[in-house]
């Protein structure tokens, strides 16, 4: 059984996104107080450290950060987006809860890359995966997963690099950052139609992108052959040398953002499957990364899964 790192911090939970925004601190609380209660698994917490900018830039300019920052409000609430879309928020704890959201995942790849551990949870908000290279939306600023990545290829010279994505909302972000670059596999299941409306099987970006866009109301068994056959036997054949998760535990039936019918034992067989293709090709390395997940009794029972098997 594996040890467990997970990178979190209290600046993420800081982070205020008005009355009643399904991106709510509770999340992150439920999250923290699920995990302290697995007894069974060696889990290690660690204080997220702020990101650091030359990182970030490997990603997004630093012209957009410095934008996305002058907006953040000495009080209330500002939406990035135009109205009425204005649900991706900034608040005065905004820039702290950002920069440690993207700092575990930068540290994490330190750890990973150290030898220290092989697999690391990045229990974190905001979450990441719809930032674009200049652009936020749904939620997320920086692309914690993105500038992970670029940050394993950069520092340590990492060529392979898979990002699977078992949100329910496609990955825009992630897609768009990573379209053109072979060195990295991209792979999202996702429920179609449903925000932000990208993520067809017809973008394939330069044979590195595998969409699965399943209907509303899929069952769970047709999910996970769909997640087989389009995703898991994709990264196979990438042989990547460390893979990063964007998980997202919205596709669960509780969640009400979204009208898939995971139940929470599915996010251990989930992650199982990836467990075992790291096993095969990446030296049993991986780092996930915190993406959605809004019904707080599901985020609970799917975390505890989720760490369980990346302990395997």
């Amino acid at each position: 059984m594996e040890d467990i790192t997970v990178f979190s911090h209290l600046d993420c939970i800081a982070k205020n996104n008005g009355e009643n925004h399904p991106e709510r601190k509770e999340r992150l609380e439920v999250i923290l107080d699920s995990i302290k209660g697995i007894s069974q698994l060696n889990i290690s917490f660690k204080d997220s450290p702020l990101a650091d900018f030359k990182t970030i830039n490997l990603v997004h300019p630093q012209s957009y950060i410095d934008d996305l920052f002058s907006m953040i409000p000495i009080s209330g609430l500002v939406g990035v987006e135009k109205e009425p879309y204005a649900d991706t928020i900034l608040c005065p704890q905004s820039k702290e809860a950002i920069l440690r959201a993207c700092g575990a995942g930068i540290e994490s790849a330190n750890e990973l890359m150290s030898g220290l551990t092989k697999r690391l949870f990045c229990a974190v908000r905001p979450p990441g995966h719809h930032a674009e290279t200049s652009r936020a939306n749904g939620f997320c600023f920086i692309n914690n997963a993105a500038v992970t990545a670029r940050y394993l290829k950069s520092k340590f010279n990492i060529n392979k690099i898979a990002i699977i994505d078992f949100d329910v909302h496609h990955g825009n972000g992630t897609q768009e950052i990573f379209y053109n670059d072979k060195s990295v596999f991209y792979g999202s299941i996702h429920q179609h139609p449903l925000f932000p409306g990208t993520g067809v099987e017809a973008e394939t970006g330069v044979g590195n992108i595998f969409n699965a866009p399943i209907s509303s109301d899929t069952t769970r068994d047709k999910f996970m052959e769909i997640f087989e056959t389009k995703i898991l036997k994709n990264v196979d054949l990438f042989e990547p040398e460390v893979i990063l998760i964007s998980a997202g535990f919205d596709a669960h039936t509780r969640d009400p953002l979204a009208s898939i019918n995971l139940e929470s034992e599915d996010y251990y067989t989930l992650t199982q499957n990836i467990v075992e293709i790291a096993k095969r090709h990446s030296n049993g390395r991986v780092i996930s990364f915190l993406e959605g997940g809004y019904d707080l009794q599901a985020l609970s029972e799917c975390i505890e899964a989720h760490l369980e098997a990346l302990s395997n």
